[in-house]
């Protein structure tokens, strides 16, 4: 089998073209430091070029570069320094790309990382389509970023707040992801707007903040912040953060603690399921429908990491608090948690409802997180060991469970309410501060005869 040809879109070494036939336009990635930090490949392309789009701020160093670059003998002696079009107005630079290409003249779009992601690149195929360009990247600054901080990315998201409100940072957040990379717009309060969001979220103990300037650029610069330390007063325009997940650290003193309505960002989570545990506002709902009493026994089945079993301890330390999570590890993780809160519970239990409720004692209250295609099994059990007087109290996601599970308790006999919470938390508008919004919950109590 013969050498392989190389593509027009991948080459990096400027290919003749057939007669008749127009170059295709090099679109070459740089960063931070511009011109002077091109490859080899891209600065051959570079040299060959008639006419040149890119960014007024790179615009700016070409002709001196040329010069340099004619002097070391890279760019053809006496070679006119190329026709120049700024891509800050697209419209006019593609005319006149359209134009060199009709010319049979070789055009290079200069453009700030990879151009396919979140760069110009999109804009490019809409108006020449993708025979038409030779994409060339540099490294995004996503992967500069991790590569700074010395972390794997392979597991990170990303969310760029370019031109946009700060709301779907704050939905990104809820799920608690590994490592999120935010693509801050100097327009829509920038690092300070994810500050704000991370802090409005109850997170800030849960990541964190690195603040990442001029990636690429001789003057670079990457720092961790601590949640009091202030933003730069010089801080550049062209940065990112990246927010990492990482334990928060335990409390000096579990006593100084609030009695209830704790940060999500306090609780330890489970490694594989991040953001799997009853929001604050909803926990807040749910500790007050219980009604808890001095004394007796607490059922948290579907308890993640405990957040509601614990807290309601921390109101009612007379309770015997009995947690039970099906999943792996889940246990170590609620003790860890309980000791964080200064609590005890009686028994934390790995196992799955039904069955593992047998060997717990008769509930005076119970909650029931979760539950899946077992939960009216799980309801049926609870009904029938549920002391007389007592209370369960079930949130719910959809009106499809609501509808599965309120008919089990009107036919027990069961005092019925049904209730919807919807709660929002703030976030930077401009100069504003507008509502994000949390996912609904429906809350679905019943009283025992």
């Amino acid at each position: 089998m013969g050498p392989v040809a190389d593509h027009p879109l991948t080459s990096s070494r400027p290919d003749p073209q057939p007669q008749g036939v127009a170059p295709a336009i090099a679109v070459i990635g740089t960063d931070a430091g511009g011109l002077a930090s091109l490859a080899s490949a891209a600065v051959a392309r570079l040299a060959q070029a008639d006419l040149v789009a890119a960014p007024k701020r790179l615009l700016a160093e070409l002709p001196p570069w040329w010069e340099l670059e004619q002097a070391a003998g890279r760019v053809e002696v006496g070679k006119a320094c190329p026709a120049l079009a700024a891509t800050d107005q697209p419209e006019a630079a593609f005319t006149q790309l359209e134009a060199a290409r009709a010319a049979g003249q070789r055009a290079v779009v200069l453009a700030s990382g990879d151009p396919l992601w979140f760069g110009i690149g999109r804009l490019l195929l809409q108006r020449f389509g993708s025979a038409a360009l030779a994409f060339q990247p540099s490294p995004s600054s996503m992967q500069l970023a991790f590569a700074r901080i010395g972390r794997p990315w392979q597991d990170a998201s990303w969310i760029s707040l370019h031109g946009r409100e700060s709301a779907p940072l704050a939905s990104a957040l809820q799920k608690r992801p590994a490592a999120l990379a935010v693509l801050t717009d100097p327009h829509q309060g920038g690092a300070a707007a994810v500050r704000t969001i991370l802090r409005a979220s109850g997170l800030e103990a849960s990541y964190a903040f690195w603040l990442c300037e001029r990636l690429g650029h001789p003057a670079e610069r990457v720092q961790r912040l601590a949640p009091q330390t202030p933003l730069p007063a010089d801080l550049d325009p062209l940065n990112l953060v990246v927010l990492v997940a990482e334990p928060p650290e335990p409390p000096a003193d579990p006593a100084a603690l609030p009695l209830f309505g704790l940060e999500d960002g306090l609780f330890l989570q489970l490694p594989d399921r991040p953001g799997l545990m009853t929001k604050r506002e909803v926990r807040i709902q749910v500790l007050a429908d219980l009604d808890l009493p001095p004394t007796g026994v607490l059922w948290d089945l579907g308890a993640g990491v405990g957040s509601i079993g614990l807290e309601a301890l921390r109101l009612r330390p007379g309770l015997e608090l009995w947690a039970l999570e099906q999943r792996g590890g889940s246990g170590s993780l609620i003790r860890a948690n309980a000791e964080r809160l200064g609590v005890t519970p009686a028994g934390v239990v790995e196992g799955r409802a039904p069955d593992a409720l047998a060997e717990l004692p008769d509930p005076d209250r119970v909650v029931i997180g979760g539950g899946g295609s077992e939960r009216a099994a799980v309801l049926a059990a609870v009904i029938e060991r549920l002391r007389p007087g007592g209370r369960v109290v079930i949130p719910l996601a959809t009106i499809e469970a609501l509808a599965e599970l309120r008919p089990l308790l009107e036919r027990a006999g069961f005092a019925l309410g049904v209730s919807q919470h919807q709660a929002w938390r703030g976030a930077p508008l401009a100069d504003g501060t507008r509502l994000a919004p949390l996912n609904p919950v429906l809350v679905l109590k019943g009283l025992k005869p």
